[in-house]
Order: structure tokens, then sequence, then C-alpha cells
């Protein structure tokens, strides 16, 4: 319904929004947009809350996928250009449903790189599918709108009986010991990815730090590597590289 996809755009755009507000926004009552609300929340589109709605993450929501490609833009780019060092050409690699992992395909998108590319995000599929050089794969499984992915008992299956030399992961909070997110299909994808290959990259800005959500996902020390956006806490930066090789990655201005 267009109604629904003018307030959606508005909060994905804003974060956060009133009722009030959006009456505005839709040019309806607020008894429809109330009724909007409940069915984009259903959808997992926005999260609502008392007085309000919002597109942001919470320890038991995960932002839509839409909402997290526009969002932290400069850090995921640094991030996704200090990745792409660490991919060499005849590489395997697996990218997880990451939004920082799209700022990665770009990349490789303009690289002449021979590449195997596995992953069960649309956005990346989408982004590499007329690459040259690319072998792209698609993990299947059931659909997931909110999150543009596919997961499952049957995309599990298939990242089980895969092996790559490289796994790309991102994820919606950490703490210095353990990394966390909010949806269990989502983790249980990561782990899969995780034990499908012989590195494992953690991609992360400072938004995620000394954080933590409803699922345990790993220890920290579970990945090879951590790039992390300089988080300007060099007590955090210390506990975590205690755990993990740690790296400090610039901004582009910051260089």
């Amino acid at each position: 319904m267009e109604r629904q996809q003018t307030i959606a755009a508005y909060v994905l755009a804003k974060g956060v929004a009133t009722p009030n507000e959006l009456t505005e926004v839709a040019g309806a009552s607020l008894m429809t947009v109330h009724r909007d609300l409940d069915e984009l929340a259903r959808r997992g589109l926005l999260r609502k809350f008392h007085g309000g709605v919002s597109a942001q993450p919470s320890s038991v929501f995960e932002s839509s996928s839409a909402y997290r490609l526009n969002v932290q833009s400069e850090h995921k780019e640094a991030l996704a250009a200090e990745a792409l060092k660490r991919i060499e050409s005849g590489m395997s690699i697996m990218l997880d449903t990451s939004s920082t992992n799209v700022f990665l395909a770009r990349l490789i998108a303009r690289r002449e790189m021979e590449l195997t590319v596995l992953t069960n995000y649309l956005p990346i599929l989408q982004t590499l599918r007329n690459s040259e050089g690319v072998d792209l794969i698609m993990i299947g499984g059931k659909f997931n709108p909110n999150h543009d992915a596919f997961f499952g008992m049957d995309a599990v299956a298939m990242t089980e009986s895969l092996h790559v030399n490289l796994a790309v992961l991102s994820t919606s909070a950490m703490t210095a010991e353990r990394t966390f997110h909010q949806d269990q299909d989502i983790v249980t994808m990561k782990r899969a990815m995780m034990a499908a290959a012989d590195r494992r990259i953690l991609l992360m800005d400072p938004t995620k730090i000394e954080r933590t959500a409803l699922h345990r996902l790993a220890p920290s020390g579970a990945f090879d590597e951590l790039l992390l956006t300089d988080p300007g806490d060099t007590e955090f930066s210390r506990a975590v590289a205690e755990h993990v090789p740690t790296v400090l990655v610039p901004l582009r201005g910051d260089r």
C-alpha cells in the first residue's frame, strides 16, 4: 500500500517518529496511521514503542535491511576498503547479511579479481550478479523480506556443506569478550558461516560496541581478526585486543 510505503520511508530516513507526526506525512487519520504501524511492525519493518515508532535497533529488534544500508555509511566504506585488502584473486569468500558487506561487494564489483562469492543476502547478489570474474553462489532457503535474505534449515544445511577460505561477517552488538545478535535465525546462519571458513573477519563500527542483544553469537576470540572503526575509547580497544587481533580503521577524512 502506497500510504504504508510513505510511512515506512519516512521512519527509515528519520529513525524515529510519532503517530501524530505521521498523520501529516501520510495525510491520514491517527486511527489509520496506528493500523498502518501495526501492520508495518508485524512485518518487522518498524518497531513500535510507547509514544512512537522506530527503525533503529534494540536489544531484541534488528533494524530492517533498508534502514541499515543507509546509516553509518562512512564507517562501512572504511571497513569495506580495509576488508578488501584481505581478499586475493582465486579465493572463495562467504559474505553474511551485514550491510557493511554490501559496501564490500561494491568494491569487489569494481575490481578485476577471480573470486567465488557465496551469500544469502539479496543486495549482495544483486550487486555482484553481472561482475566479471566472480563466480556467485546463492545460499538459498526461506526468504525473509525484512532482512532481504534467505534463512532456515535449508540455508544452514547448504552452508554447513561448504568450505571457503574466508568469511566476512558483522553483528549488531559486542562486548570485549563476546558478540551478540537479536535474531536467532541470523545467529544460526552466522555460526554456520564461521564454521565453514578457514578464516573469519569481523567488521564493526563504534555504535555496536559495549552493547548486548538477546542471543549470544560467539566469543570475540572465535574470530581471527576484528576490524573496528576507531571508537575513541582506548579502554575498549585494549580490552577487546586481549581476545582477538584488532585493527583500528580510520575514516577516510582522518587519514
